[in-house]
């Protein structure tokens, strides 16, 4: 047998070029293929080469980038019986092969198309997630993390890859360049992969929020969070037709005290739109206090504020728009409300 003698009994044509090309030893086995003749070809200088504990490269010389990422799931991936992994099928040639186990950090970043993520040839670790009591150990260049529970993965070039918000927070917790975190969280809001809150929510559960240089980029994160939404926000009103508001204003009573700050109002109709860019840390609820404080004291006074989250604004600008026309319109059937001194903030 050599490296290209067709496997039998289980033909292959449903498996990609690099996924015939790397196999776990319990598949060679179901394919007919003896101990004694894998051992043969995996010997130095034979046709095969063993990538990754029961894993094997079935030609000589380096493997490509896919050919590592298919093994590190190979070798992370639940196995349906002892010692015989999950195949995959026709409907479904991408699940089962890869059962509880997907690709995140640095890698995962490059795989969503991450510009700030060095190429994957380049790395010299892939991260995989695993479930937290999998009994798998870090070993050559798979490292293995753990969770309590595994997120629902993505499917990128036909491998399950992590979330970005946890592949973030997997390669952040490996990075101590601050610019470099700095760099990885901006693309990440800047290039829509996600939203800052899931994020920072991701970092909090990870505990990496007390890692000063973490901290930073997430304050940067937020402030770039910020732009986008205010963006996003001043199309939604071009682009549906909205009346013109008065743009980044703090509301004040006469003579009296500060009322707050709002994105955009109406003073015609007394309607306040104030984005929610709120991170959620450990202060969240305290802040969250702070934004409800608020909004009650303006609708005593008769001001309608609508919150929009920069979620929100991204998925469903139609039905936000939607519902500010609808707080505009209902002004006419209001009590008028409390005369409020418009100062630019």
């Amino acid at each position: 047998m050599t490296h290209n003698t067709p496997l039998s009994p289980r033909p292959l044509r449903h498996l990609s070029e690099a996924r015939r090309r790397v196999l776990t030893a319990a598949q060679l086995r179901s394919h007919g293929v003896t101990t004694a003749e894998l051992a043969e070809h995996c010997r130095p200088g034979g046709p095969w080469q063993q990538l990754l504990p029961n894993v094997v490269l079935l030609h000589p010389g380096p493997a490509t980038s896919e050919e590592r990422l298919h093994g590190a799931l190979l070798y992370a991936a639940r196995e349906s019986a002892p010692g015989v992994p999950a195949q995959p099928t026709a409907e479904d040639p991408h699940g089962p092969v890869y059962a509880e186990a997907m690709i995140t950090g640095l890698a995962a970043l490059t795989l969503y198309g991450f510009s700030a993520t060095p190429p994957l040839l380049s790395l010299d670790r892939v991260d995989v997630l695993v479930p937290r009591l999998r009994r798998i150990r870090t070993t050559g260049y798979v490292r293995v993390l753990r969770t309590p529970a595994l997120p629902t993965p993505n499917a990128v070039t036909g491998l399950p890859v992590a979330p970005v918000p946890r592949a973030l927070a997997d390669a952040v917790a490996e990075l101590t360049d601050a610019e470099a975190v700095r760099r990885l969280l901006t693309e990440a809001v800047r290039g829509g992969h996600c939203e800052p809150a899931a994020v920072v929510r991701e970092l909090t559960s990870a505990r990496l929020l007390n890692r000063p240089h973490v901290v930073n980029a997430v304050d940067a994160l937020v402030a770039e969070g910020r732009s986008i939404a205010e963006d996003r926000l001043y199309r939604m009103v071009r682009e549906y037709g909205l009346p013109d508001p008065l743009w980044n204003v703090d509301l004040r009573l006469p003579g009296g005290p500060h009322l707050g700050g709002v994105d955009a109002y109406w003073p015609d109709q007394a309607v306040a739109v104030e984005l929610d860019t709120r991170a959620p840390r450990q202060d969240d609820d305290a802040l969250w206090s702070e934004y409800a404080r608020k909004r009650e004291h303006l609708e005593r006074l008769g001001i309608t504020v609508v919150y929009i989250t920069p979620k929100k604004l991204g998925k469903a600008m139609e039905q936000q728009a939607a519902v500010v026309r609808t707080a505009l319109m209902a002004s006419a059937d209001r009590d008028p409300a409390a005369y409020v001194v418009v100062l630019p903030r």
